[in-house]
């Protein structure tokens, strides 16, 4: 991965994700392609997942699957939500929100009456999430993360 630093500067790192996985795959005649049984993660990227990661309830992804502006939403709000600052409330315009929310919706009355019934679904799965709606767009307040952040040991790879 490469990037530009802000200082206009150029900066370049590897960032391998997975060190290791099984290559003979087993086969089922009723399915294409099975994923590797076996995936070994990089340490950097185990300990990032761990450090940044927020973790989502799967009983809402499944009630929240019909949708996939809901799936979006939720994800967004689990995220967003416990790193808003406390006290300090972050304010989403519905231009912003239409930018990120609302592809093939061309009017904003319609974006913010689907967005609305959205919220209200994504809400009833994330009911500790603290957002308020208003004519203007909206608010975020600080809120814990959907489900309690997990941690699990890491194992050293094998050599």
């Amino acid at each position: 991965m490469a990037m530009i630093t802000a200082e206009d500067r150029d900066f370049q790192m590897n960032n391998h994700i997975v060190t290791a996985f099984e290559l003979l795959l087993a086969k089922d005649e009723k399915q294409r392609i099975l994923w590797p049984a076996t995936l070994h993660l990089s340490l950097d990227y185990l300990i990032s997942l761990q450090n940044h990661a927020v973790p989502l309830d799967e009983q809402a992804l499944g009630g929240l699957a019909h949708s996939a502006m809901a799936l979006d939403t939720y994800a967004w709000l689990a995220q967003r939500l416990h790193r808003v600052p406390r006290g300090q409330p972050q304010f989403i315009a519905w231009t912003t929100l239409k930018n990120q929310f609302g592809a093939g919706l061309d009017r904003m009355d319609n974006f913010k009456h689907k967005f609305r019934v959205v919220l209200g679904q994504v809400l009833a799965f994330y009911p500790r999430a603290k957002v308020v709606g208003d004519h203007r767009g909206l608010t975020l307040r600080n809120s814990p993360p959907p489900i309690a952040k997990k941690t699990f040991p890491v194992h050293n790879p094998p050599e």
